[in-house]
């Protein structure tokens, strides 16, 4: 029985080189004598694994973007949303939108109107992001829990 040309070596082998041994020594033998172990199928498979190398270096770029913005994906203006991007006259309105889906509204509204008014920003969305307001997100109780919804 003739020696496989990728069993030639003890060398390691490209993923591509893998999924060719796999596909060549993993079938019934029978498959073997018809020639679908062909140079066309380990063409084949060495594309297939450039793909997938393809699609994973994409993704952990992606994850790797993501992760360097520190916002998962999600960038705030900093003049809208920043530290001091408010007038105090704006937080009424600022608050009752942070607060506008919670079941404690009217605790939520009067500690977002002190925080507010002390930091003069208040985090955009219902909850979370506090890390564009540094002030709002440091300011702690007595306990250490956070001050600010």
């Amino acid at each position: 029985m003739p020696i496989h040309p990728l069993h030639s070596t003890l060398t390691p082998k490209p993923l591509s080189s893998f999924i060719a041994f796999l596909l060549c020594h993993c079938l019934p033998s029978r498959f073997l004598r018809e020639g679908v172990c062909s140079k066309h199928w380990i063409a084949m498979a060495k594309v297939f694994a450039l793909f997938l190398l393809a699609l994973l270096a994409i993704s952990m770029l992606h994850t790797t973007v993501l992760a360097s913005h520190g916002h998962g994906g999600h960038h705030y203006d900093q003049k809208n949303y920043g530290p001091g991007s408010l007038k105090s006259f704006q937080c009424p309105s600022q608050c009752s939108r942070r607060c506008g889906k919670t079941q404690y509204h009217k605790p939520c509204m009067f500690f977002c109107q002190k925080c507010c008014k002390k930091c003069l920003c208040v985090p955009p969305g219902y909850y979370g992001n506090k890390a564009v307001c540094p002030c709002y997100n440091n300011w702690k109780t007595k306990e250490g829990g956070p001050k600010c919804p």
